[in-house]
């Protein structure tokens, strides 16, 4: 149907079961996407619309011409850069020879997520929406930015954003005379479950079936940091049976579990313990509202929170929402008021955000509150898979796979010692001795733990045109591509590579720095590290970023004269931003070129591929 200018449909057309369909597509890194893509579809049931909420990862872009209304949410990820599970939809909507007019029979709109502390905010969500008009889409409603800075997080925005698209819904798509809007209440839990016997089998493991998933043995967890340093930097590597293939800057996808000592306290937390390993199935029953990734037909509460719920996540607004439906105690419900209304934004953020208070804290603390097992899916996030940058070459290391990895433990506001989920699960597992015949890999006993990792493409794509240097700046585990990128290279035979690291002690945490040091004294390539703390009190503390200033006319040479290729990896904090910086002083110093014209040099750099961003928050 045409759905542009006056929209002129019949009415039988406006009030079919096709035209009250809408699909959600989102991107996301983190799960917050995932989960406003959730919130969206369930407003969209006030006004009768059935959705279907799906990844782009897993939505075939080519059947995108078939849909009549889209929404896309989408988070931002490194400078701005769009999220891996965008990637293909994106490149298919960037071919040159697609039409003006494709998508002229679509409705469409657009939320981002993002946060104003860095400079290119919501910028996917941006070009997303620009993209979608050139090619024949009608924006129906403007584009929602949620922002992680305002006061309300994501929900600042999103909150009257939805209320703009249901408005501009009902005015498209009027409900036929008989119908109101569906009135708010309680929403219906996502499942419903059937219970089992004692005497289940279980059914094969989903994950053990996803072919982009290999096993993996623990042929080595070594911590690289020094014992008496405060934080633990682990080296991890890891054997596989399969030929595996994976090119520098690609990620291991690993999905982490719970401790079984956690996992116990927290169903007790719940009064679950008793019926925590009795078995039933799951009926996906609201087919709006996703689930998680590999999730057996057959399961029991314990597999649930050990693999594929995350009762340790700082819970967000939309938790308290819910929460205050199972809540009976009067002063926990006046409190679950205050929380999820706007007056009481300060005071939910100090409670739950600030001190980083978990989800099974937030319980334990609003005790009246008994939580249907059918809501566990509408409660708790996933337990999401996390990802590494791969830190080795497949062809100097094959059927192998190299981490670096901060194994995640501090204290909170409160006092309390926290660890991440995924890194405490990484820092337990055990290796073992390892073959060192490859020649019968089908025979290979692993005596090391194993686990299921996937792979993933990355952003970086290094040259074939052997004079084109490359220039790397990876400051602490921001060294895990750039040690691919590395031995990658000098297998090949390259030697114009050059290297800019960063730590706090060269006797501490200098990642790799005899591997970095024979390299250099091969003259296959330049190492350049900062040590920020190793210097005497009141001097100024050099960084990476003051290595490349001393060095700028070599920067230029490499990046400009020879037009290198810079890789920028590690904590998307003020790094990245100086970098940049000192590049364009660089250029406009030893390149004669004004302010202006090195500005627009960088931008052009990251357009055509030389400036090349791999950092996360």
């Amino acid at each position: 149907m045409s759905t542009h200018g006056d929209h002129g449909t019949t009415e039988d057309d406006q009030y079919s079961s096709a035209s009250r369909e809408l699909l959600i597509l989102y991107a996301t890194e983190t799960g917050t996407a995932q989960e406003t893509a959730d919130r969206i579809a369930r407003e969209c049931r006030r006004v009768r619309f059935h959705c279907r909420v799906q990844s782009m990862d897993v939505y075939p872009p080519e059947t995108l011409i078939s849909e009549h209304l889209v929404i896309f949410v989408v988070s931002t990820t490194g400078w701005g850069a769009e999220p891996r599970a965008m990637t293909s939809l994106w490149n298919m909507l960037l071919r040159s020879d697609l039409p003006d007019d494709l998508f002229e029979d679509m409705d469409f709109c657009v939320f981002g997520l993002g946060d104003t502390a860095y400079e290119k905010f919501c910028w996917p969500a941006k070009k997303l929406s620009r993209r979608m008009q050139s090619l024949g889409g009608y924006e129906i409603c403007s584009r929602g930015e949620g922002d992680e800075q305002h006061r309300l997080g994501v929900d600042g925005t999103l909150d009257p954003w939805i209320e703009c698209l249901l408005e501009a819904l009902i005015q498209l798509y009027p409900l036929p005379h008989e119908q109101d809007n569906v009135p708010d209440g309680r929403p219906p839990p996502r499942v419903s479950f059937s219970n089992l016997g004692s005497d289940t089998f279980l059914n094969p493991d989903p994950l053990d079936e996803d072919t982009k998933f290999h096993t993996a043995s623990v042929k080595c967890n070594r911590r690289i940091t020094a014992e008496d340093w405060f934080q633990d930097v682990r080296h991890f590597e890891f054997t596989f049976e399969d030929d595996i293939k994976y090119n520098p800057g690609d990620v291991a996808v690993i999905h982490p579990s719970a401790t079984a000592s956690e996992v116990d306290s927290f169903l007790v937390t719940m009064g679950w313990a008793n019926v925590a390993d009795d078995f039933f199935t799951i009926e996906h029953i609201m087919l709006d509202q996703t689930l998680p990734d590999h999730l057996p037909k057959i399961v029991s509460l314990r597999i649930l929170f050990t693999r594929y719920l995350d009762f340790n996540a700082v819970p967000r607004r939309s938790f308290f929402r819910l929460l205050r439906y199972f809540a009976t105690d009067e002063l926990e419900c006046e409190k679950l008021d205050e929380f999820v209304s706007i007056e009481g934004a300060d005071e939910l953020y100090d409670y739950c955000q600030r001190v980083k208070r978990t989800t099974w804290e937030v319980l334990s603390e609003f005790r009246s509150a008994r939580i249907p097992r059918e809501y566990v899916f509408d409660l708790f996030p996933p337990l999401r898979p996390r990802e590494f940058s791969i830190a080795s070459s497949v062809e100097v290391h094959p059927r192998e796979i190299h981490l670096c990895v901060a194994i995640v433990r501090y204290r909170t506001k409160l006092k309390i010692h926290r660890k991440g989920t995924c890194t405490g699960y990484l820092s337990g597992l055990k290796s073992g001795p390892h073959s060192a015949s490859s020649a019968v890999p089908k025979l290979i006993s692993f005596p090391g733990d194993t686990l299921r990792i996937g792979l993933r493409k990355g952003f970086i794509s290094l040259p074939t045109d052997p004079n084109t240097p490359v220039v790397c700046v990876g400051p602490g585990t921001g060294i895990a591509p750039m040690r691919a990128v590395i031995e990658q290279r000098i297998h090949e035979g390259y030697t114009n590579t050059a290297l800019y690291f960063g730590c706090r002690s060269a006797h501490k945490d200098q990642h790799y720095h005899s591997e970095w040091e024979f390299h250099a004294e091969q003259h296959k390539l330049r190492y350049r590290v900062a040590c920020s703390r190793d210097g005497p009190e009141g001097v100024k503390r050099p960084y990476v970023q003051d290595l490349m200033k001393k060095d700028a006319q070599y920067i230029w040479t490499m990046l400009g004269q020879q037009r290198g290729i810079l890789i920028i990896s590690g904590s998307s904090n003020k790094m990245p931003t100086a970098v940049r910086e000192v590049v364009r002083g660089a250029v406009e110093r030893f390149g004669g070129k004004s302010n202006a014209e090195a500005v627009e040099y960088v931008a052009a750099m990251e357009r055509e591929g030389r400036l090349i961003e791999e950092c996360w928050s």
